[in-house]
């Protein structure tokens, strides 16, 4: 939240982050795209941004242009809810099972911040993701997730190309 607000005080008005996650579905590959549509709130930063609330939204502005660019590359991808935690050791199979039965395909820890922060500065933001570790309900696949250099690359320029088409 920190670099969001220093980029909103130095005039940016557009964003598109991208980065892995973690996949609440072990079919869900490695590598396969996921567009957060909101973030349930299960850390503290966004609390400090906006009313106590559920869940966060993500700007329709943002989700529309990464839903244009996907669609103009051809690219598969699922838009879905995304649980938003800075307790990465808490992640528990009661915890997981419950964001899965809430509509959560993944676990991160930064879109609620992000998208409560743009709310409040009235920018534009969206999150591209990609499908890294398996969270599932007692188990944890790592499925070398962190090396994979070229999706987060691919993810880079994904994303450029979303902001210009904000």
């Amino acid at each position: 939240a920190s670099l969001l607000e220093e980029m909103i005080a130095r005039g940016c008005r557009r964003f598109i982050a991208c980065g892995g996650c973690g996949v609440l579905d072990k079919d869900i590959a490695v590598g396969h795209l996921l567009v957060p549509v909101s973030a349930l709130r299960d850390e503290g930063t966004s609390y400090h941004y906006l009313p106590p609330s559920r869940e966060v939204e993500v700007d329709p502005q943002a989700l529309a242009a990464i839903g244009r660019v996907f669609l103009r590359h051809g690219i598969e991808y699922l838009k879905t809810k995304t649980w938003t935690t800075d307790a990465i050791y808490r992640e528990t199979a009661d915890k997981t099972r419950m964001y899965l039965e809430e509509g959560c395909l993944a676990v991160e820890m930064e879109a609620a911040a992000f998208f409560a922060v743009a709310q409040f500065r009235n920018v534009h933001f969206g999150q591209i993701l990609y499908g890294g570790d398996a969270v599932i309900p007692n188990e944890w696949d790592g499925r070398v997730w962190t090396s994979r250099k070229d999706i987060r690359e691919d993810l880079f320029w994904l994303a450029a190309e979303a902001v210009f088409e904000m």
